[in-house]
């Protein structure tokens, strides 16, 4: 494993990580799998009516393909600082060091921020529950339907398969129709 810091990006991290990595490169978190079992109540809902957003959650066998950004060393601290200032700021994710498998056969450990499935913004909803929350949703970063399907478009450009979304953006594309 590499002492660089390496950032693990499933969701928004895909399309706007923050900050201009010196590497980006596909890569694999194994035991790990990307859900919609966030309630988001301020980038992609309100608390009167929260969207969902994507986090790591564990699963046994399971397989989450992003992207690793190495981080240029004079910007760690600075990048630490600003994603979690983005992403911890409900305590609905935790800031975990996982493994990561690159897909130039590298392994390295990254940051990333999985689900706290003791917070009270996590859930576990079926697909179609998702697709009637994320169509409806909107927040501080914009409508919780955006957020998916740019998820879903920088997936299918990385040419990485995520069924679960492919779903939930077709499904949410005629729900908002």
């Amino acid at each position: 494993m590499t002492k660089q810091l390496w950032i693990f990006g499933y969701g928004s991290l895909l399309w706007d990580p923050g900050f201009d990595p010196a590497e980006a490169v596909q890569a694999c978190a194994k035991g790990w799998h990307r859900s919609f079992c966030m309630r988001s109540m301020v980038h992609r809902g309100t608390p009167e009516a929260p969207g969902l957003v994507l986090a790591l959650d564990a699963a046994e066998g399971a397989m989450c393909h992003g992207m690793g950004f190495a981080v240029r060393p004079d910007e760690e601290d600075r990048v630490i600082a600003k994603l979690r200032a983005r992403e911890l700021v409900t305590d609905a994710y935790l800031e975990r060091r996982i493994a990561l498998d690159l897909v130039d056969g590298r392994a390295v450990e990254a940051v990333t921020y999985v689900i706290d499935k003791a917070h009270h913004q996590y859930c576990d909803l079926p697909l179609a529950e998702q697709a009637r929350i994320i169509a409806g949703a909107t927040g501080g970063r914009g409508p919780n339907r955006d957020y998916l399907w740019n998820t879903a478009r920088h997936l299918h450009e990385m040419g990485l398969n995520d069924p679960d979304l492919d779903w939930l953006a077709e499904e949410v594309r005629m729900l908002t129709a």
